[in-house]
């Protein structure tokens, strides 16, 4: 695997790490226990690991030390490719390895992809996570450049298989990349059921230190113009008259970075500075007491390819409210497990969070664990094999038997997603 821009044991909701990282953690992890032997590479970028980290079973991290070191702006790794390719081909070549196959994430890691596809000929599969093109036509964030445009298209002609976590990605994919639609392979992303379970909502508001009862609404995420938590803010106006209600924002790079003081500001302008509260970043086997300690969390996003944490909320026993995107209208059932947003401005918005809340307090949703039911199906093992059975459509042989085969009727659905 290659995730050349970001660290799957990176901190979560800072700029460049969030839910790719943790999808590549995860199915590998559950490759691994299905006896599949894993090494995914990325960028040195400064922090204080070991060239090679094992991870988990069958699963290596290692880090390529090439180009840049500490932050750097996505398209700038771009002209260090070559680097890593060299960094790479040493390593492998001092450690005598032979890959059966390449899964690439993100368009910078395609790339480099693409030359070890050539050099090495095995198979390369390609999950972009996101598109340039869409995050274009969303316009709420500096343009994507030129240079990832034409590359993605131009690695939908020259992989040899794609993932798409929503069959919305694959018609984005058809429409704006012109992908042959036989190379496509549809596979949701998953969730970690062991870790992300409901707990007592009074204790989870204890044990993080809430007080009192009021409503509180959640956001966990990176702070990217794409997420919209800029009308998530402007939403919290309207519910003025909701009595101590609270939101609580989770993720971020830290206090004195310019997106930070950005939601601080809007904060300030839309007169709710004093109903937020940051969180900063939590590590991911800490959020689930968040997720329990909220009557609802909020994805108020312009574009996702899926929508992971919406997964890991319902995992939980939280409703969700999320705009139109990712995997959310096929996930949440209205009214029941949570809302999909028809109208995303801000007022929109926050008549959905309000139906939520009065909800709970009047006419209760369905249970945590009937809330949780509704995403069992979600779990990283049964994400996994169906991955596997790309993996088998591409080499063209049969792998491995994983720990638990899925049913036939399992692994349609999974390939073959509404939404």
């Amino acid at each position: 695997m290659l995730s050349i821009h970001s660290s799957p044991i990176g901190e979560l909701g800072t700029k460049n790490t969030g839910g790719m990282s943790v999808y590549i953690r995860e199915l590998a992890r559950h490759l691994g226990i299905f006896g599949h032997r894993v090494d995914i590479y990325t960028r040195q970028n400064g922090a204080p690991y070991d060239q090679v980290v094992d991870l988990y079973d069958n699963v290596r991290l290692i880090h390529l030390s090439a180009g840049i070191r500490g932050y750097a702006h996505k398209l700038a790794l771009y002209y260090y490719l070559s680097d890593f390719l060299k960094a790479l081909e040493g390593f492998k070549n001092q450690q005598d390895l032979c890959y059966d196959l390449i899964h690439s994430h993100y368009w910078l890691s395609g790339r480099l992809g693409s030359w070890l596809q050539d050099r090495w000929n095995v198979p390369h599969i390609v999950m972009f996570h996101t598109l340039g093109t869409v995050k274009n036509i969303a316009g709420v964030a500096d343009p994507e450049p030129d240079l990832r445009i034409a590359t993605e298209k131009k690695l939908t002609r020259t992989c040899d298989r794609i993932l798409a976590p929503t069959s919305r990605e694959k018609e984005n994919l058809l429409r704006y990349c012109q992908t042959p639609a036989a190379k496509i392979g549809v596979v949701p992303c998953g969730v970690n059921l062991d870790l992300f379970r409901p707990m007592d909502k009074r204790i989870a508001r204890q044990r993080l230190g809430f007080d009192g009862d009021g409503p509180i609404v959640l956001y966990v995420g990176r702070f990217d113009p794409i997420k919209g938590i800029d009308r998530l803010l402007e939403a919290m106006a309207y519910l003025k008259h909701l009595q101590r209600m609270r939101l609580v924002i989770i993720g971020g790079d830290g206090p004195d970075t310019p997106e930070f003081q950005n939601l601080k500001r809007l904060s300030a302008e839309f007169g709710v500075e004093k109903s937020v509260r940051f969180g900063g970043r939590i590590a991911q086997k800490d959020l689930p007491p968040y997720y329990s300690a909220a009557d609802a969390l909020v994805i108020p996003s312009y574009y996702e390819s899926f929508g992971l944490v919406g997964l890991e909320s319902l995992a939980c026993g939280t409703p969700v409210v999320a705009t139109r995107v990712g995997a959310m209208t096929r996930i949440l059932e209205s009214g029941k497990t949570g809302l999909v947003v028809a109208d995303a401005a801000p007022r929109g918005l926050a008549d959905n969070i309000e139906k939520i809340i009065s909800s709970n307090a009047t006419n209760p949703l369905l249970s945590a664990h009937a809330i949780r039911a509704s995403v069992i199906k979600y779990g990283w093992s049964n994400v996994a094999s169906a991955v596997v059975n790309e993996y088998e459509t591409m080499l063209g042989n049969s792998l491995p038997e994983p720990a638990r085969s899925l049913s036939a009727s399992e692994i349609q659905w999974l390939r073959c997603p509404a939404n």
